[in-house]
């Protein structure tokens, strides 16, 4: 009898240990996911700090140009009408998105809207007025500074999910994420020429060069 009750302690010993040992390895899977997710979320709070910093500068800088004889009101209206665009796609700050379909209208929106800045500096170059002001010169500085910035803060976000997705999928923390709640986050996707910035610095030796605006005599 006591060789039994011996032999079912053991047993009982030996299945508490192998407990002990799984809640301490599930413990600690789940803390790294919950500080994985959290690197994700963080990123993902700076990668929209530079857009909205981006934002905040083109009211001065389409005031600034603005204020050109015979400007292109068409590239104007162009640039602000993608800037509100880009607001009407309402994405929580301080979490990243779990949906693909809401990162590709955010990262859409704000692509449009760097294609309409591009297009404003280009026609800029026509008018050597402008380029000579110093608040655009500032404002140009800022927005050149800023388009380097998101794109090494996208660089960031994607590498912190692609992190976070390998150990969401991983066995055997896979078991157990989805349970818990930890979804995979969709990364930013590659467009042509998404990894270089747009240009936004001038050829300022060449301003006698440029073409004059329309009406110029």
């Amino acid at each position: 009898m006591n060789k039994i009750a011996i032999g079912c302690g053991a047993v009982l010993a030996v299945l508490l240990l192998i407990a002990v040992i799984g809640g301490i390895a599930l413990a600690g899977s789940y803390n790294r996911l919950v500080g994985l997710q959290q690197g994700v979320d963080s990123q993902w709070a700076q990668v929209q700090n530079v857009y909205q910093r981006r934002a905040d500068l083109i009211p001065n800088l389409v005031n600034t140009v603005a204020g050109a004889a015979n400007f292109e009101k068409s590239t104007l209206i162009a640039v602000t009408q993608a800037r509100a665009s880009v607001g009407q796609v309402k994405l929580d700050p301080s979490k990243a998105p779990t949906d693909a379909a809401q990162l590709e209208q955010f990262q859409a929106a704000q692509g449009r809207l760097s294609n309409a800045l591009s297009r404003l500096l280009v026609v800029v170059e026509r008018y050597p007025e402008i380029k000579a002001n110093q608040n655009f010169l500032g404002l140009q500085a800022q927005l050149e500074g800023t388009e380097n910035r998101i794109s090494v803060e996208r660089g960031k976000f994607n590498e912190v999910v692609q992190a976070y997705n390998t150990a969401v999928r991983r066995f055997p923390t896979n078991i157990f994420a989805g349970m818990f709640g930890f979804q995979l986050r969709p990364f930013f996707s590659a467009q042509p020429g998404a990894e270089k910035p747009p240009a936004v610095k001038f050829d300022f030796g060449n301003a006698t060069a440029a073409p004059a605006p329309t009406g110029t005599p």
